[in-house]
């Protein structure tokens, strides 16, 4: 009986055996299966931890980036606005120098017309003496010039010189509601001597200033219509074409100026009319060469 009970626990022995070394075999797989996973994971996290740190630079980047356009931004606006403002102030000053010039102008008209009047006088004085010498009456040397048209009115009218200067006087100093008084004045009692374009003039040019741009065109006119041969043509032009494109009549403005360089080519106002229409990007043809000597 115990001769046969023997080969039975072996074979349980042995059954033992067999079925504990696979569940040895499974756990060892199921080991390196979460080493790998484990593995895995911490590669998976490194690579998120470096992403997060990448993502922070780009970021930051970014923000840099943001940071230099908006700084960027504003210099150019500050540019902008300082272009402008020295636009503006050349323009001004362009037109300060324009008004001086006119004032120059106006001193030699004066002078010319002063001359032209001590000249008569000589002349007066001349033949009085070359009647006396004939034994003919002579009129004073010194005798008033003819009285205007308007008869009893020029009486009590200042003298033309001291009116006109008065009349420039306060138009150079802003006073433009005296000086347009003034200049209407002259006008009246002296409308056919040589100031009284340019007395025209600035009765237009003080409506310019104040804003008046429809009234501007119209006494503009006035100068090219009743004295075209006069100093002030040129800058009366010239002025029209201003106010026609502040009145925003950009295609009549743009013609009056261009009619101006045609004109009078060479003359200073048709230098700022140039320098206008390229302002306005409107090409212009250049001045003539100077006149060859003959």
């Amino acid at each position: 009986m115990r001769v046969r009970k023997k080969p039975a626990g072996l074979f349980s022995v042995a059954i033992l055996l067999v079925t504990v070394h696979p569940a040895f075999g499974v756990s060892k797989e199921i080991i390196q299966l979460q080493t790998q996973v484990e593995t895995l994971s911490a590669q998976v996290s490194r690579l998120q931890q470096s992403i997060d740190e990448r993502m922070g630079v780009m970021r930051n980047l970014v923000e840099q980036s943001a940071d230099s356009v908006n700084k960027m931004s504003v210099a150019v606006n500050e540019l902008q606005q300082k272009t402008q403002a020295q636009s503006t102030d050349t323009n001004g000053k362009l037109e300060q120098v324009s008004g001086q010039i006119q004032s120059l102008h106006d001193t030699v008209d004066e002078l010319k017309a002063r001359m032209a009047k001590i000249s008569k006088q000589l002349d007066d004085i001349q033949q009085g003496g070359q009647n006396l010498a004939a034994g003919q009456p002579a009129a004073s040397a010194g005798s008033a010039p003819p009285a205007p048209a308007n008869g009893g009115q020029a009486a009590a009218a200042p003298p033309a010189d001291v009116l006109y200067n008065n009349a420039l006087r306060d138009y150079n100093a802003g006073k433009y509601d005296l000086s347009s008084q003034e200049f209407g004045d002259y006008l009246k009692y002296y409308g056919t001597t040589d100031l009284a374009g340019s007395a025209q003039f600035y009765l237009a040019d003080i409506e310019y200033r104040q804003g008046n741009f429809d009234a501007a065109v119209k006494n503009y006119d006035k100068v090219l219509e009743e004295y075209p041969g006069g100093t002030k043509a040129a800058a009366a032009q010239l002025k029209k074409g201003y106010a026609l494109l502040e009145l925003g009549q950009r295609e009549a403005g743009v013609r009056e100026l261009n009619s101006l360089i045609a004109r009078y080519p060479r003359s200073i106002e048709a230098s700022q009319a140039r320098d206008r229409l390229k302002r306005l990007g409107v090409a212009t043809a250049s001045p003539p060469p100077p006149a060859k000597p003959h």
